[in-house]
Order: structure tokens, then sequence, then C-alpha cells
């Protein structure tokens, strides 16, 4: 099965001489106990060194050793009572991880007037620092631990960071050679490799519908129950006889088993003619339960496989994304743009679906029935694509709302975004295609902080300004 990756944060305290060494211990008691909210595995220098504070540059080398055997995903630099910078820079570019800066609101000076703590004075002069060696930073504005701002600002950070992370080890599963006639697929390997660590693995197409159908035949009994069972709750097809439907399902297994023995983060498939003609009509049904569990994005679109990838991080591995693509704007509404495509996870299909038909593609009439026919169900959902021109990458978001529309064929949703005419201008102008990955909630911020993370790779916000 693929990755769901849990993010390992070392959270390093940081203390001044000139201020309340005492005051500083309560802040950072304070944190340890707040970050347990969080679905995050914390590794404190309470080990490390005797207070669990550093305060002194002779420290660092220990702490970076510490975390650095830990292998922590990233650093959590809070300013307890003020902020050693020289400290702050140097480990935050010996761990090279992403690094969140943060300063709690100080209280009302003493009655004589003294201050226990500058924190925020501090993180003004970490911040310089951290510029200064070129380390990727973010930040949480100076508040209260229990503020909404605090809990916001980690939340998102940790999502971020799981999106880092997520590009940083991904690896795609490629089944089928890119379609000869698409160009806007052609990418660069070698590139995402270097560059972000994102690794494909090709899967010969030969090799994989032989091992699907064989699958079939080895366990044809309980495909067949799970299939009775599936004919009675999820899918209308009467006409469509029980071997194609059969296979869909070993290729489904097929998928999952390869991605859990070669820890597989998302699959681009070449998704027509071979595998349809393999399997036969019904095919779609496997491919689209097999989504339910990972990503598959359709036409060997293997940046659309990173968005997908992406785009799940994001949202936490809470639900399942799909790939549509931009194919038309709503008649009416001129906000409003149709995402389309030929397969989705049926989970996320619109309760009034009812079961779920398989027809005949209505674009390419020579195929089999392959194709499930359901709209999305309405809600709020945030589009991504990551792609790529000439070196230089970027990442396309922004947020919308799926709304009732008219009817169409195939697996629809109508979009509607703040400013229609920008986001097609943005599109059409950015090193873009037409496919991108979709997942239901509000998670285009934390894009925008992952972008912010990642070196050679740029945010572009669709809803902005």
């Amino acid at each position: 099965m693929p990755r769901k990756r849990n993010v390992k944060l070392g959270v390093c305290p940081i203390g001044k001489f000139v201020f309340s060494h005492e005051d500083a211990i309560v802040q950072k008691n304070k944190i340890l106990e707040k970050l347990k909210e969080y679905d995050v595995e914390v590794y404190s220098l309470d080990n490390v060194l005797p207070d669990g504070v550093i305060r002194k540059n002779d420290d660092v080398e220990k702490v970076v050793r510490y975390f650095k055997q830990k292998e922590i995903d990233a650093i959590f630099l809070p300013h307890c009572n003020f902020g050693t910078e020289a400290i702050v820079g140097l480990i935050g570019r010996q761990l090279s991880v992403p690094t969140l800066l943060w300063a709690p609101r100080d209280e009302a000076p003493l009655a004589d007037g003294s201050r226990l703590r500058d924190s925020l004075c501090g993180c003004f002069a970490s911040s310089k620092v951290l510029k200064t060696l070129d380390v990727r930073f973010e930040y949480i504005e100076s508040c209260r631990i229990n503020d909404s701002a605090f809990s916001v600002g980690m939340g998102n950070f940790i999502s971020a960071v799981r999106v880092v992370k997520a590009l940083n080890t991904a690896r795609i599963g490629q089944i089928g050679m890119r379609i000869d006639f698409f160009w806007s697929t052609i990418i660069d390997e070698a590139e995402l490799l270097q560059k972000f660590g994102a690794e494909i693995i090709p899967f010969d197409m030969v090799e994989f519908i032989a091992r699907f159908k064989a699958r079939m035949k080895k366990n044809e009994t309980s495909y067949r129950a799970e299939l009775a069972d599936l004919r009675r709750t999820l899918i209308e097809a009467a006409d469509i006889a029980d071997e194609g439907l059969l296979y869909s399902l070993a290729c489904r297994d097929e998928m999952l088993e390869m991605a859990d023995k070669e820890h597989i983060d998302a699959y681009a498939l070449q998704s027509f003619n071979s595998i349809q003609e393999a399997m036969g009509p019904g095919c779609g049904l496997g491919l689209a339960l097999a989504e339910e569990k990972i990503p598959i994005a359709a036409e060997t679109d293997l940046h659309g496989a990173i968005s997908s990838v992406i785009a799940e991080a994001a949202a936490g591995y809470q639900s399942p994304s799909f790939f549509p693509e931009f194919v038309q704007r709503h008649p009416e509404n001129d906000n409003a743009v149709l995402l389309w495509h030929a397969s989705a996870p049926p989970s996320l299909r619109h309760p009034d679906t009812g079961k779920i038909q398989i027809l005949p593609p209505w674009i390419l009439r020579d195929l089999p029935a392959t194709s499930l026919q359901f709209a999305m169900k309405e809600g709020d959902l945030t589009v991504c694509r990551f792609d790529g021109n000439r070196g230089e990458y970027v990442l396309g978001t922004g947020q919308g709302r799926v709304i009732p529309g008219p009817k169409t064929r195939e697996v629809y949703a109508w979009y509607e975004v703040n400013d229609w005419p920008r986001w097609e201008k943005r599109i059409i102008k950015g090193p873009y295609i037409h496919h991108c990955s979709a997942i239901y909630g509000k998670h285009a911020a934390v894009l925008e902080e992952a972008c912010h993370l990642i070196p050679d790779l740029k945010i572009e916000r669709f809803d902005g300004e």
C-alpha cells in the first residue's frame, strides 16, 4: 500500500543568558505539552541537554548529531526567552530541513519595569541569520500558546512538511508508455530525481497484464463472490459479462500489491488502449476501486501523479484524491468550469447517484464499456498541478466549490471558483496542461507553505491576486 508518512519534528528550544532561564524552561514545558495535541512524532532536547534548552554555541554539535540520528523531517525553534541567532543559524544550516520559528507572546513588564523575556526581538534576529544562510523557514506570529494563531500555524506547518517529505521521497509507478500524440505529458525524469528526489519506477505493460490475468484465474472463486456483491450494491452493469469485471478486480489487487512491494505512492497509467483491450468491458471498475487507496493519473501523466501525491499529503491522507481535467466553462455561470474524466473513487460520488453505470467512452467510441458514470459530491475542493518547463517548476493551486450543474457523461463535477477568467489565463499562460489533481477540503494554504520550504519549486495561487 502507498506510504502514509508520519512527520518527525525536532523541538529545539532556544534561550539566551541575558533573560530569565527559569521562565524559558516554563515556556519549553508548555510547548512540549501542547505538541501532544498534534499528529507528529516529537523529539525534544530533554535527554540531550541538562534542562532541554540550548543557549551556548558549544552545544550545537551534540544537538545537530542527535537530530540527525533521529532522522527528523523538520525543526521547530521556539524562542523561549530571547534567542541566540548564531545557534539558530548553525542548527538550521547543518540540519537542512524545513524550519519553524515562533516566539511566545510576552507578558507585561514586572513591577520594577524589567522583563523576563523579549522573545519576539530574538526571533527577528534569528530570521535575519536564517535568510543569510539560505535556510528555508516558516514562522508563526508571536502569540500565546493556546491562541488559534498557534494552532493554525503549527497544523499548517506539519501538513506542509508532510508535503515536502512526500515529494522528496515520491515513487511513481509508470504502467505503459506515454501515449504518442500527448506531447503535453513529455517530462524530464532525471530532473525530477535531481531536483526533488521523485523517482519513476517503470512497469512493462505486457508483463503487468499477464500477471493480473494469472491472478484472476488463480482467485476466480473469490472474485466472483466479490463481483456478485458489487452488482447488488454498487454497479448497474447487467449487460456487461463477468469476465472484464473480474479481470478489473484482479488488476486492482495487482496494482495494490505492486505498490506495497515497490513502495509506490501513485501510478501514471497508459489508460488506453492496451488495458481495455486486454480486459474487455467493465475494466474501469477495478481502477476506480484502486483509486480509493492509491492515486492513479490517467494517460501516463507523471507530473499528474506527483500532483496527486502532493494533494493527498496536504490533506493528511484523510481522503482520496481524484484526477480530472478542465474541459469547458459552465453554460451560464461565468465562474464555474467542468472537471471531467473517466474515473474517480466511488466513495466521492454524489449521494443521489444510486448504482453506478459503466458505459463505453463517448469520445473513444471503439473502446468497450469501461467508463464509470456519476457526478461528484458537492463541497469545498482544492485543485493543484505540479508542472515544469525548461528546468523551472511550479505548483499551481486554488480553492473552489463543487456545485450542482448540467448532467454529462462519465465522471464530472461543476467547479465554481472566485474568478474563472483569471484562473483560465493563469493555467493557459503557465506551464500547465488541462489535467489536475483534486481533493475535497481547503488545502491551498498548506500547499503554498510547502512550496516556501522546497527549493526549486515556486507556488502560483490561481485564486490569489
